[in-house]
């Protein structure tokens, strides 16, 4: 067994006061990582953060040689400014943090679907950069009858995504001159927020835009991609340490469920398991293939990311894409996870292991704090 002693890590996770007294590694819901980091003789434990008392787990993070973070982008109504502060102040130090805020700035947000919108996994992508560029763009878009799917920037669990098209019925009876002319704030359209629960509706495209301005607060901004036919046919999401697949899950998706034309707006049903798969699943090989020979390696040159440099654990989800002349499948990025890729299936517990070893003591032997990302 490796003799590994001299590391000591933490496993960073939101939550309360009592939360954090209370916290073990027994009753993680990391509990999988704790016994494997325990098996190969590493000191790992667990670090239970709130806003409220950030400076207590930073003089905890300073204590270790690297950390892992498992944080929503919008945890608990609060984002991660505070925390990204301290993990930025904690790395400049010289403790490994995975993965680091400026990695999920550039791989993290919904704009890397926009950025990346030419590479095999895109599609018809574009961003809004302002609420301005909104309101004058999105009916060029909707004029066409199709469905969009917009984003917000940084999110998580289906908030600020949202199905927006004109509505069927109106659409089907436009005149010719309707068709020249683009929607206009009082034109009806269909919507429905991925946000479990929520219904479709038939508001005024005026009151879409009202529903969507708080999104550009702060240099927020929004991504629109086209909506794909192919949806109910569950994504796959793809687990990878570094530039490396460790696993798949494959889930059916009923968040932004089509209705049938005429049918009333209904509750999407809720969402199905999600089965795991491990990296040698062969029906997810050409997939498999294509992510790391390909579509990771272009994002690293263009992002300007080191291999060693992308997180411990990340992943992927690809929609299926209209069919290829040749009958293949195509693959559709539609969102990448960086912040708090959790459950993950067990074929990635090995590799996540192996990796954060590796970069601690990698760490170490810079001597140079503050280096995480190469310019």
């Amino acid at each position: 067994m490796a003799q590994n002693s001299d590391v000591r890590l933490a496993i960073l996770s939101p939550g309360d006061r009592e939360a954090r007294r209370n916290a073990t590694a027994e009753n993680s819901r990391f509990a999988d990582l704790f016994r494997a980091f325990a098996a190969r003789r590493i000191h790992v434990e667990p670090a239970i953060y709130h806003d409220n008392f950030c400076e207590e787990v930073r003089e905890q993070l300073m204590r270790v040689d690297g950390v892992l973070v498992w944080v929503n982008p919008i945890e608990g109504g609060r984002d991660r400014s505070v925390l990204d502060a301290m993990l930025r102040d904690v790395a400049t130090a010289g403790v490994f943090v995975s993965a680091h805020p400026e990695v999920i700035l550039k791989l993290g947000t919904k704009e890397v679907l926009y950025r990346t919108r030419n590479f095999g996994w895109g599609c018809d992508t574009d961003l809004y950069a302002s609420f301005d560029q909104m309101v004058q763009k999105l009916p060029l878009r909707l004029a066409t009858g199709k469905a969009r799917v917009l984003k917000q920037h940084r999110g998580n669990g289906g908030n600020g995504v949202w199905k927006v098209q004109l509505a069927i019925d109106d659409f089907a009876n436009r005149t010719d001159a309707d068709s020249a002319a683009l929607p206009q704030p009082e034109t009806v359209i269909r919507v429905r927020h991925a946000l479990r629960g929520c219904t479709e509706e038939k508001i005024r495209l005026g009151e879409f835009y009202h529903r969507c301005e708080p999104y550009f607060c702060a240099d927020g901004r929004m991504i629109d991609q086209e909506y794909q036919e192919r949806l109910p046919e569950g994504m796959i999401r793809c687990y990878l340490v570094h530039d490396t697949v460790a696993g798949f899950g494959h889930q059916a998706i009923n968040a932004l469920f089509p209705a049938p034309p005429g049918a009333p707006s209904t509750e999407a049903p809720p969402p199905g398991p999600r089965f795991y798969h491990p990296p040698s699943m062969p029906a997810f090989q050409t997939l498999k293939g294509k992510l790391e020979q390909e579509w990771v390696p272009s994002a690293q040159r263009l992002l300007g990311i080191e291999t060693e440099d992308l997180p411990i654990l990340w992943d992927c989800d690809f929609l299926l894409g209209s069919k290829r002349d040749n009958g293949e499948d195509r693959y559709v990025l539609c969102e990448i996870n960086v912040s708090s890729v959790a459950p993950y299936p067990e074929s990635a517990v090995p590799y996540i292991i192996d990796a954060t070893v590796a970069r601690v003591r990698a760490t170490r032997q810079r001597r140079r704090p503050g280096i995480f990302l190469h310019e």
